[in-house]
């Protein structure tokens, strides 16, 4: 209840739980859905927001795909269904149309000619069969109808096919595109790539922060509890680490195991988990010296528990409130590292989109009039990471509970 009063906390929250749904159905929510969002149309490069251009939309050639394709489709993103080709104008005549094809703001446009049929992929069928199916929309059957020649019937049935294919293609193949925060040098959306982008700096702040805690939790509960020597040699490797510049600490885990991980993602969660842990490893101690005097844990041990039993089913449930504080501040720092790390070009590479490579890929334009192309992720990264800090200096003071007393 103390949590829900706090404004700034709960709207934290909503931000991330936003980010999350967001993150997971990133393909779903994308208007450009395909893997990486990737879709590159190089006559709309560096658009502004709101830029909104008629296109074509030629089917490619695909088969269904099958349940499983689907379900790895939903995390990595669907293959292209169809060819783009920005116009300037179109002509609908009875069986091809005329479109002029956008070339640029200073260019002309160029002149093609499509057939529908070759669009819908019914090229293939025979003149017959496709007056067959115009037949078949008029509902007139093989028979002619008395005072109307064949000849006159095939043509109207062809007719109206034609007819039926044009419709269709007016009304699904050609159709308006918008882009609500413009495009890049590619001409990719960059929406797009900032919802595909979520999930980068959302599952490295989670894994990252799974690591640290997992490392911090029993270096810290080991040194807190048994204290003597094996304190003073943890405490020597955290004063080690804690000296060393979280940024740079991460840049040479990255570049001296990279020969050993192949994957680049992988890599990162490893780089920002191990710089963490340090500050999780901390205060597990603090609370461990703190809490191991206190009669339960001394009754814990005059009935004969083992040491494991006593840290983790008595100790470690009565301190998590300070530890799941000090996650909330690592999941906002977890994702400053990534950015960072994307920043000076270690992080995922492209075309993969992350926050931090898109705000290194157009930094160069933060003083032109094309700065919106940095200020989206920028925006993007404090939003999120202002989040985190709220709700973790919410979970502060709602569990602080001598201090609400006071």
């Amino acid at each position: 209840m103390r949590f829900k009063r706090n404004r700034a906390a709960m709207f934290g929250l909503v931000v991330i739980v936003a980010v999350f749904f967001i993150a997971v159905f990133a393909y779903r929510l994308a208007p450009d859905n395909t893997t990486d969002a990737n879709e590159q149309t190089l006559q709309l490069a560096m658009r502004p927001p709101g830029y909104s251009r008629l296109m074509l939309y030629i089917p490619k050639a695909t088969t269904s795909p099958t349940t499983r394709q689907r379900f790895m489709h939903f995390f990595s993103g669907y293959p292209s269904r169809f060819s783009m080709i920005p116009l300037d104008s179109f002509k609908l005549k009875l069986d091809f149309m005329y479109a002029y094809i956008y070339k640029g703001s200073n260019t002309p446009p160029e002149e093609h000619k499509y057939y529908y049929a070759k669009i819908l992929y019914v090229d293939s069928l025979s003149r017959r069969e496709i007056i067959d199916r115009g037949r078949a929309i008029m509902n007139i059957k093989t028979i002619t109808p008395s005072g109307i020649s064949a000849n006159t019937i095939d043509s109207l049935a062809y007719r109206r096919y034609s007819l039926k294919m044009r419709d269709d293609i007016y009304q699904t193949n050609i159709m308006p595109r918008k882009y609500w925060l413009g495009t890049d040098r590619f001409g990719r959306d960059i929406l797009s790539r900032l919802i595909i982008g979520s999930r980068i700096s959302l599952f490295v702040g989670l894994v990252s922060v799974l690591i640290s805690l997992f490392i911090g939790i029993i270096a810290g509960a080991l040194a807190g509890y048994f204290r003597g020597w094996v304190d003073s040699v943890i405490l020597w490797i955290i004063n080690v680490f804690w000296s060393i510049p979280t940024i740079l600490l991460a840049m040479g885990l990255y570049v001296s195991a990279g020969a050993f991980i192949p994957s680049k993602l992988l890599l990162i969660f490893i780089a920002v988990g191990l710089t963490m842990w340090v500050e999780v490893a901390r205060i597990v101690r603090g609370q461990f010296i703190l809490v191991r005097e206190f009669e339960y844990v001394t009754a814990a041990r005059s009935l004969g528990f083992s040491h494991i039993r006593t840290i983790f089913r008595h100790i470690l449930p009565n301190i998590m409130g300070p530890v799941i504080v000090v996650a909330c501040a690592n999941f906002a720092s977890a994702i400053l590292i990534e950015s960072g790390l994307s920043y000076i070009g270690l992080g995922v590479q492209p075309p993969t989109p992350s926050w931090g490579g898109m705000l290194s890929e157009y930094k160069n334009f933060i003083d032109s009039d094309k700065a919106y192309l940095a200020l989206a992720p920028g925006l993007a990264i404090m939003l999120l990471v202002l989040a985190f800090n709220l709700v973790g200096n919410g979970l502060r003071d709602a569990l602080d509970v001598k201090g609400k007393a006071q």
